[in-house]
């Protein structure tokens, strides 16, 4: 799974037949680094995902990719290779040093 903001809709009045009825978010994918500093110092990797879970622009979401995407509707035919799965409420990124361990 990765974490992502969900940026914007869209909107295809023709598409697969197994796609009517929902609904294509983007959603902009986070680094480690992001989430760590809250500022993205990388070229943003953006998506196109399938919601299953009703969120909205602005969110922090769980995305899955690849063909476990399509999973999330009945349809085992489906073209998704990326789906919303979860909105989330907060994320927690503890620093330490590498090869640090807690004993």
């Amino acid at each position: 799974m990765r974490l992502g903001r969900v940026v914007g809709t869209v909107v295809a009045t023709r598409k697969d037949e197994t796609l009517v009825g929902s609904k294509l978010l983007v959603v902009q994918l986070f680094t480690l680094s992001e989430l760590k500093s809250h500022v993205s110092t990388e070229q943003p990797e953006y998506v196109v995902a399938v919601d299953s879970v009703g969120a909205g622009v602005g969110e922090v979401v769980l995305v899955v990719l690849g063909s476990v995407a399509s999973r999330i509707i009945s349809e085992p035919r489906a073209p998704i290779d990326a789906a919303v799965v979860g909105i989330v409420d907060e994320v927690e990124v503890e620093e330490f040093a590498e090869g640090s361990g807690t004993s």
